[in-house]
């Protein structure tokens, strides 16, 4: 019975390496303490509402106080869409 031919395999060469790019991530300084800034106003906000019995901070708002707290928090995740 013949042998079978043995192919020869060409040795492993990895691939060419590639050149590192940086990555530059430019956070607007301003970003972050405004986005905290609103955060803390909104639930400061809230808080005062239900600690003072709906007589702070603007009493002619009534109820609506809580919607301008969670409008601040919005806010503060509005301006979290900044940040890099």
């Amino acid at each position: 019975m013949p042998k079978s031919r043995i192919r020869k395999k060409a040795d492993y060469t990895p691939p060419p390496a590639k050149a590192a790019t940086a990555i530059k991530l430019n956070s607007r300084a301003w970003v972050a303490p405004v986005m905290l800034a609103m955060f803390v106003i909104g639930l400061a906000w809230i808080v005062v509402f239900y600690v003072t019995d709906g007589s702070l901070p603007i009493d002619s708002l009534d109820n609506w106080n809580i919607v301008v707290g969670f409008g601040f928090i919005a806010a503060g995740f509005g301006v979290s869409t900044q940040w890099k």
